[in-house]
C-alpha cells in the first residue's frame, strides 16, 4: 500500500519534513514514520485495545492514528512544537469527520518529553529519533518511576535508533532487547531502517 492510501483511508495529512524550526536543539526534525515501515511493525510486534501508548515527537501524528485505527489502542501523541501540534489536532478532527464508527481514544499534548507526566496506564512507548540523549535519559527515568509506583511491565519501541539510545539502554537500564524488525528493502541501503523492542518487567 502506498503512504497516499493510508492517508485517504485515515483522511489525515501527514506526508512532508520539517518545513518549520523547533524551538530547541534538543529536538530534532519531524519525518514520520513511513507507512511501509508501521506495515511491518504492525506484522510483527502485538498492540492490543489494552494497551496505552504513548509516541514522543509524534508530529502531525501519523502513528497515533495507525495504532488506534488498526488495533483500539489507546494513543497519546507528545508534541512540543506549537504548530505540529496545532496540524495533529487539526488530523484528529478530519480523522472522525470519516472514522465516526471509531472510539475516541487518540490524545495530543503541546509539551516538551521530559514534563509528560506518564499515566499509570501507559505501557508501550514510541521513539523515532526524536530528541537529545540527555532528553531521551530523563524520559526513560520518568518512565521507569512510573512503573515502579505502579506495577507494570513496559515496552519502549526505537525506530531508526541512535547508538546512543542503545547504548543506553543496554548498558544503564533494566531494560532488555526482546526483538529487531528490519524494514525490508530500506534497511538494505541503511541498516537503520529497523525497529528494536525492549521490555522491562519488574
Amino acid at each position: 500500500m502506498n503512504e497516499h492510501y493510508y492517508e485517504k483511508l485515515l483522511n489525515i495529512r501527514t506526508l512532508g519534513d520539517q518545513k518549520v524550526f523547533n524551538e530547541s536543539v534538543h529536538y530534532h526534525r519531524y519525518e514520520p514514520t513511513s507507512y511501509p515501515a508501521l506495515e511491518i511493525l504492525s506484522q510483527q510486534y502485538e498492540f492490543t485495545p489494552e494497551d496505552s501508548v504513548v509516541d514522543f515527537g509524534c508530529g502531525k501524528g501519523r502513528f497515533n492514528f495507525y495504532v488506534s485505527h488498526f488495533f483500539s489502542s489507546s494513543v497519546t501523541g507528545i508534541e512540543m512544537n506549537s504548530y505540529f501540534y496545532k496540524q495533529a489536532v487539526e488530523n484528529k478532527k478530519f480523522y472522525f469527520q470519516t472514522n465516526k464508527y471509531k472510539k475516541d481514544n487518540i490524545d495530543f499534548l503541546n509539551c516538551f518529553a521530559e514534563t509528560y507526566d506518564i499515566r499509570s496506564t501507559d505501557n508501550k512507548f514510541y521513539f523515532f529519533n526524536p530528541f537529545s540523549m540527555q532528553i531521551f535519559a530523563k524520559v526513560i527515568k520518568n518512565i521507569l518511576v512510573s512503573a515502579q509506583t505502579n506495577e507494570r511491565s513496559v515496552d519502549i519501541i526505537l525506530y531508526y535508533p541512535s547508538m546512543d539510545y542503545i547504548y543506553f539502554l543496554d548498558t544503564t537500564s533494566p531494560f532488555t532487547q526482546i526483538k529487531e524488525i528490519k524494514v525490508p528493502h530500506m534497511c538494505d541501503t541503511d541498516p537503520r531502517h529497523r525497529f528494536l523492542i525492549y521490555k522491562w518487567i519488574l
